[in-house]
């Protein structure tokens, strides 16, 4: 208990660094390719590699720092999951998340075309009644007419 609250005021993700520590160029590289993968929680869906903020620059400065203490890029991102919820990641883990708008939209346009060809072609009651009924046949006539 006592080590994970040290950890959450260290902001350190919990358990050690299963990666290599970086340095130099290929720390900055690879803290802008993490960054790209974080979603700015100020900003209107930007990464936290782009975004200005004052927020995303603090991620990626912390981004930064685990990099460089030996963190894997997993690591990093579950930390700010735990952190911000997976609303954080611009690539979300569940493929369920981006099957499901498809899904929605093709259900949606099914029932657009099934409802307008129900609309536009007649209904057999329709017929039933032209054909069975001479008073309403002839009042459709006079109708017509005008």
């Amino acid at each position: 208990m006592i080590f994970l609250l040290l950890v959450t005021a260290l902001g350190l993700p919990p358990g050690p660094p299963e990666g290599t520590p970086l340095s130099g160029p290929a720390l900055e590289q690879r803290t802008h390719e993490v960054a790209s993968l974080l979603r700015c929680p100020v900003c209107q869906g930007m990464s936290v590699a782009d975004s200005p903020s004052t927020v995303a620059l603090d991620m990626k400065q912390h981004v930064h720092e685990l990099l460089a203490r030996g963190y894997t890029q997993e690591q990093i991102l579950n930390y700010f999951e735990g952190s911000y919820g997976q609303f954080v990641l611009l690539k979300p883990r569940n493929p369920f998340v981006w099957i499901l708008p498809v899904v929605v939209f093709l259900i949606g346009a099914v029932l657009v075309i099934v409802t307008l060809r129900r609309l536009s072609s007649p209904t057999t009651e329709n017929r039933e009644l032209r054909t069975d009924n001479p008073y309403l046949d002839r009042v459709r006539e006079l109708v017509e007419k005008e």
